[in-house]
């Protein structure tokens, strides 16, 4: 990752990743205050941030992470679910069936490669012989999905940023 910096709000929720630069501006402006730094230094002087707090709250809109196809393979990390294959094509499964009552929802969803899926057919996990890799959730927001495609990510932003199952 190019130096980039999380952004909390006042409330340690995360809102938003920035760049060393403009999160030097906010610190310089007293508009946001370091949490946690890289080590690393500008100019001999100054410490580079991983991780900024704003000082004061912004508020923002609630918005539910949209059920899609891609945000179920970013949440699932392009990854089967029952075999833990990486980079094979990918299907939607229904953990319980639509067929038996299960429903389109982030709890019964997962990414699953082709083999697997028609494997399991019809059926629970549990009468195909199958068991999956993690449990289905609902991700807590956009911004999460999103930082499953960065490599490299500073350890310090788990503690804010991701959900450990």
């Amino acid at each position: 990752m190019a130096e980039q910096v999380l952004v909390l709000n006042e409330t340690q929720v995360p809102i938003n990743i920035t760049s060393w630069r403009r999160a030097m501006t906010m610190l310089y402006k007293g508009r946001a205050a370091g949490v946690a730094y890289n080590g690393k230094m500008i100019n001999g002087a100054l410490r580079l941030p991983e991780i900024i707090r704003l000082v004061h709250y912004v508020p923002l809109p609630y918005t539910k992470v949209v059920l899609s196809r891609k945000n179920i393979y970013l949440r699932d990390n392009h990854t089967c679910q029952y075999c833990g294959k990486v980079g094979c094509t990918l299907t939607i499964d229904h953990v319980i069936p639509k067929s038996r009552g299960g429903e389109d929802e982030w709890e019964n969803m997962v990414a699953c490669c082709a083999r697997c899926n028609n494997r399991k057919g019809d059926r629970l996990p549990e009468e195909a012989g199958l068991k999956l890799i993690g449990t289905p959730y609902r991700p807590s927001s956009t911004l999460y999905l999103h930082m499953t495609r960065l490599h490299g990510v500073p350890e310090s932003w788990y503690n804010y940023f991701f959900e450990r199952n």
